[in-house]
């Protein structure tokens, strides 16, 4: 069969592929945010998870915020506690931050690519290091109380999705970077790190999960920071991990979990967190 110049023109250069189309629309955005904040680039990313959003304000003087509605390839937000806004700061060092007040859930039904966003878009801002925050259930009652602020030195994906696709293979090895961690511990000596699971939600983990997850090595659960984490690592970031423990793990402390109580312990801490990531952010 002979085939026709076009034909034989698409078969060397096939369509681009949805994670082409995600990458494009990352540079986008990337274009986008840096119009509307004023600034040439961005030196570190931020996303703060459910109750941090106050922390946000101890970080640095703020320049500009949009809500991410207003910027391409975010979706809107759909979560209590995510505000869906972002916000360009300076910090005491002169250095340009995008915090991310709230983000996209893979449970929310977008897909992996909306979950992912924003860190690409930040990264190719210019970002060079990505601060992932969370609230978490803690899987270790005996070592870890509600409102302690916990390294993640590593995780565990169980959400069954990834934002890589195809034949590309991204080292993991060293997902949340040890030169960040220790920077962290200079602010904060004590500071525990564990493992984080990630599972898909949005239902909270049944007891027999969360003594899977314990026997797995897992330290906290969630649902979020893993995607991110793995979408910024293939964009050449260094990551930094913190999760709050806002809530034992089901079937561990004899009482139900409930997202209010998540939203409580964030806004109770919020303060502390907000210095701690300050410290952290000028050490960079």
């Amino acid at each position: 069969m002979i085939k026709t110049s076009q034909e034989a023109g698409n078969r060397c250069h096939p369509a681009p592929s949805r994670a082409d189309d995600a990458y494009a629309l990352a540079e986008s955005a990337a274009t986008a945010i840096k119009e509307r904040m004023g600034i040439e680039s961005v030196d570190v990313a931020l996303v703060l998870g459910s109750g941090w959003v106050p922390a946000a304000d101890a970080i640095g003087e703020t320049i500009a915020e949009s809500m991410v509605t207003d910027l391409p390839g975010f979706a809107p937000p759909a979560v209590t506690g995510h505000a869906g806004r972002l916000r360009a700061v300076r910090t005491d060092k002169e250095q340009i931050a995008l915090i991310f007040l709230g983000r996209t859930h893979l449970y929310e039904g977008h897909g992996v690519e909306p979950v992912v966003h924003g860190v690409r878009a930040a990264i190719a801002a210019g970002a060079r290091v990505v601060v992932l925050t969370n609230a978490a259930g803690g899987l270790r009652p005996e070592t870890q109380r509600v409102g302690d602020a916990v390294l993640i030195s590593d995780h565990v994906n169980l959400t069954g999705a990834s934002p890589v696709s195809g034949a590309k293979f991204i080292d993991l090895t060293e997902v949340y970077s040890g030169r960040l961690r220790d920077l962290v511990r200079e602010a904060e000596p004590a500071m525990s790190e564990g493992v984080y699971v990630a599972l898909r939600g949005p239902a909270y983990e049944t007891p027999a999960e969360v003594r899977m997850c314990r026997s797995l090595g897992g330290d906290m659960v969630g649902m979020s920071t893993v995607l991110e984490a793995i979408a910024a690592r293939e964009g050449g970031a260094e990551v930094l991990g913190i999760s709050l423990i806002t809530n034992a793990g089901a079937g561990l402390a004899g009482e139900p979990l409930n997202h209010g109580e998540v939203l409580h312990v964030g806004h109770t801490t919020a303060t502390r967190m907000g210095a701690l990531l300050s410290q952290v952010v000028n050490r960079l």
